[in-house]
């Protein structure tokens, strides 16, 4: 395995980031000099890029900026922290915790999001030190969560539901495990206390796989079993497709290069999904992902962030070298890949009985937000539960919630409680609503250039009328909604994808395969939400009259509406174009 970076020269002046990253004393920065500044919500913009690595990102609320600014006043300053939680486990207790600290550090509500972990938002610069060491007593932590690393690591949510399903999550979260910076960083500042009390700091420590500068930018991996892809595995950087054999897991068909963020009006920006460059055994599930890692991390773009990604190394330099380049890293080659299926990415709603003989639940959360409003005491009700749970909580890739474990006892009082609380309707929307993704976007998230979880309710209910009305209410059709073009929804892989453009107005793309398999087409580049509804009208209505026998709304827009727009006169599709 190489072991020291070895990138090649450029003539390009390096990206701001590097030569942060580079003067951080392996990521510790003067983080605890801005922490214990009291004069100020904020950290200073060096630090800023360097507590992703610790898990957080200063935000402000930006509904309050201009009331602010008025008042000649600091913007309202908070930061959200997303914990690293391989597969979405989560114990009883440990929701317990999260749940309190939610309450005493942040905004009360716990936030469910599309890689399988939580984020917390509204946690003032005060309560970040306090917030981590609470989760430390729990084993949560937040290490490598965001930043230039391997991220919080993807896998199937329910393990329980075979042997296979349980092997497969062990590898994802031993590459977890594997893939996590080496600095005692994290632990220096937040936890030890070391430095705050006056001792020098320890040497530099090395990072034998990510070097000084880690990687050019994030890197995501997930790991799929079929006939599921609940996981998106052809978004991920670094995909582990399970190939079970007479019921036993013979090993993963590796994909590489997925990656959905882009940027409006930049060409040079785009979705791609991932390509399947072969077969290895379960056991070299770490030695393909340092081979993979350290790949990009040579090889990935220094100079520009927005081409920084492992899908650009590979569209640049063509995924067959870059699977030779990961084969001589290896010092072997890969086998052939092996058949595979993907028939669903949908989350099993209700009670199922496990492989183990225990129960799970999974419980339909809209955009993943876990709080109480009026009617809909949602976070009260998990908190019940979790006090008398004697399984896991497994959080979906889906935004939902899975409780796992569940003894025939126990699945009586779990009934009782939801009952109790209202909740045991949750499950029963519209398949729509039921395949529907959002990011958190305003007010909270600097990059948003649109609303998204707060308009998607409404923008539902519009759209369920449509789809009542041409009698689709249970076919599931995948919908996502982001506030702007980086993609954390995952909308470029939905049959219908909204994409953020301007205050209320949204990009709308149409004809992914229901599946993951494929990205979808631009169909219209600047849509209010009610426009997009009547532009979308017409179309479920011939999609119910129309379609061919199984074919998804995804499918049928793309055989259809979609062709129909590529064929008509220039004239009629300015401003639209295909990704």
């Amino acid at each position: 395995m190489s072991s020291e970076p070895s990138a090649p020269s450029t003539p390009k002046p390096l990206s701001p980031n590097e030569a942060i990253k580079t003067a951080s004393n392996f990521l510790r920065g003067t983080i605890l000099r801005d922490v214990a500044d009291t004069s100020t919500g904020a950290i200073s913009p060096d630090n800023t890029e360097l507590t992703k690595f610790h898990g957080f990102y200063q935000q402000d609320d930006r509904d309050q900026r201009l009331a602010l600014k008025k008042a000649g006043k600091e913007k309202a300053f908070s930061f959200m922290l997303r914990l690293r939680l391989p597969g979405g486990r989560c114990t009883a207790k440990q929701w317990l915790l999260l749940d309190r600290l939610a309450d005493e550090r942040a905004n009360g509500s716990l936030r469910l999001t599309t890689r399988q972990t939580f984020q917390f938002h509204g946690i003032l610069k005060g309560n970040l030190r306090p917030m981590i060491q609470g989760m430390h007593t729990e084993l949560v932590d937040s290490i490598a969560a965001c930043g230039d690393v391997n991220r919080n690591v993807m896998s199937a949510p329910n393990p329980e539901r075979s042997p296979v399903h349980q092997q497969v999550y062990e590898l994802a979260r031993g590459f977890s495990e594997f893939a996590l910076p080496k600095t005692r960083a994290y632990h220096e500042i937040w936890l030890e206390d070391e430095l705050v009390a006056g001792g020098e700091p320890k040497p530099a420590e090395d990072e034998p796989m990510y070097g000084k500068t880690y990687l050019p930018r994030k890197f995501k991996a997930g790991f799929a079993v079929p006939p599921s892809n609940d996981v998106d595995v052809f978004s991920q950087d670094l995909g582990f497709i399970a190939i079970v054999e007479d019921g036993k897991l013979a090993g993963f068909n590796v994909c590489v290069g997925g990656g959905l963020g882009m940027s409006h009006g930049n060409a040079e920006t785009f979705p791609r999904l991932a390509d399947v460059i072969g077969f290895i055994t379960a056991d070299q599930v770490n030695e393909v992902g340092h081979a993979v890692i350290t790949a990009q991390r040579d090889y990935g773009d220094r100079t520009n962030r927005k081409h920084a990604r492992l899908k650009y190394t590979i569209e640049d330099r063509g995924v067959e070298w870059f699977k030779a380049e990961v084969e001589r890293r290896l010092g072997w080659g890969f086998a052939p890949a092996r058949p595979y299926e993907f028939t669903t990415i949908a989350d099993d709603y209700g009670w199922h009985r496990a492989a183990d003989g225990t129960w799970f639940f999974m419980l339909f959360v809209l955009s993943g937000r876990i709080k109480d409003t009026p009617g809909w005491p949602m976070k009260t009700a998990l908190r019940e539960i979790a006090k008398i749970h004697d399984g896991d909580f497994r959080l979906t890739p889906s935004q939902n919630i899975s409780l796992s474990g569940v003894s025939d006892a126990k699945k009586i009082e779990i009934e009782q409680i939801l009952a109790r609380r209202g909740l045991d309707q949750q499950n029963k929307q519209s398949a729509l609503r039921l395949n529907a993704l959002s990011c958190v976007a305003l007010p909270t998230c600097g990059l948003a250039l649109a609303e998204s979880e707060r308009v998607m309710p409404q923008f539902l209910d519009k759209l369920e009328a449509v789809i009542d009305g041409a009698g689709l209410r249970d076919d599931a059709i995948s919908i996502r909604m982001t506030g702007c073009p980086n993609g954390c929804a995952r909308p470029y892989i939905a049959e219908i994808g909204l994409v953020g453009r301007a205050p209320n107005k949204y990009a709308l793309y149409l004809g992914a395969d229901y599946n993951g398999r494929r990205l979808n087409k631009l169909f219209a580049p600047s849509l209010t939400l009610d426009e997009v509804v009547a532009q979308l009208t017409p179309i479920i209505k011939r999609y119910a009259t129309e379609r061919s026998e199984g074919e998804r709304l995804g499918d049928f827009c793309l055989r259809t509406v979609l062709a129909e727009k590529e064929k008509a006169p220039a004239v009629e599709t300015a401003g639209a174009c295909t990704i």
